[in-house]
């Protein structure tokens, strides 16, 4: 029987119904600002994961980016750990994950070689039930690739995070795969309801956030260091998917990429007030990246 993985934040981070999941899609990828990269390789990206409303136009740039580089054959997606209790990477090894643009089938062979490769990782579908992280870039992979599958890997922030990418990068490398690996982070979650609030709360904590804080581990991120991401984001607290993006810094890296170029930075307090709100309590930063 094939393994379906079916959406459980659609209606809430994004349109569950099929129509309108595509026009606020196509919305957000009207609006998005692509840079030219038409005389570099990309080899993929890092997207935020929170509701569309809020991060889904820096995911749009980097998606839209990405579909114009190349065509990918397989995509490797990173994803963070928010509910599940796995101790280790779980990957989603076989089957479809469904959208309301319709399923996105999983590269089982390409799995299985994956696994072959290391321990680090186990095939573990029911950690990925509950987990959002992944499943809000499911429909820009079923819209923009609709000819590529995926492979869907959630990643613990530990210290064996960049291993797991290496070991993916290995597999790909091994069996020259034409791949795009994608990853996943929101960046520091600020304010009272995140119990952080070093800078005081509102205006000026907020910006401190997306400044500062965000600022020190995307620098990291541009210089390519997967050895030291996951100890900066538990240290100060600036990315809730830390070991997904050592995972992604260390694939990209296996397989040629030298550096990152950011195509977009804002945070849900910034976005909410550009929409006409007051300045919020609460901010949680998005930064949208693509590697060379």
């Amino acid at each position: 029987m094939m393994r379906v993985r079916e959406p459980v934040v659609a209606g809430q981070f994004y349109q569950s119904d099929g129509e309108k999941c595509r026009q606020a899609m196509d919305a957000l990828l009207v609006d998005a600002c692509q840079p030219d990269f038409s005389s570099q390789k990309l080899y993929g990206g890092l997207v935020p994961h929170a509701g569309w409303s809020y991060s889904g136009a820096v995911a749009a740039t980097v998606f839209a980016t990405l579909a114009d580089s190349f065509a990918p054959d397989v995509i490797i997606m990173f994803g963070g750990v928010h509910r599940s209790s796995v101790d280790v990477a779980a990957m989603f090894g076989d089957g479809n994950w469904e959208t309301p643009l319709g399923p996105v089938p999983v590269d089982g062979r390409l799995a299985e070689r994956i696994l072959g490769q290391t321990n680090l990782i186990v095939d573990d579908v029911f950690a990925h039930e509950q987990e959002h992280s992944l499943e809000v870039q499911m429909p820009f992979v079923a819209a923009l690739f609709p000819y590529a599958k995926v492979v869907p890997i959630m990643v613990m922030p530990g210290p064996k995070a960049d291993a797991v990418g290496d070991a993916v990068g290995r597999a790909l490398e091994a069996y020259q795969y034409n791949a795009m690996i994608v990853g996943t982070t929101d960046l520091t979650h600020y304010g009272p309801n995140y119990g952080y609030i070093p800078e005081g709360v509102g205006g000026e904590g907020n910006r401190w956030a997306r400044l500062v804080n965000d600022r020190r581990f995307i620098d990291l991120v541009q210089n390519m260091r997967s050895d030291s991401v996951v100890d900066e984001a538990q240290t100060h607290k600036n990315a809730c998917s830390s070991g997904a993006v050592a995972a992604t810094l260390a694939a990209v890296k296996r397989i040629g990429a030298t550096c990152a170029s950011v195509l977009a930075h804002t945070s849900s307090a910034e976005v909410f007030v550009a929409g006409g709100g007051r300045e919020p309590s609460d901010s949680v930063g998005y930064a949208g990246m693509v590697f060379k």
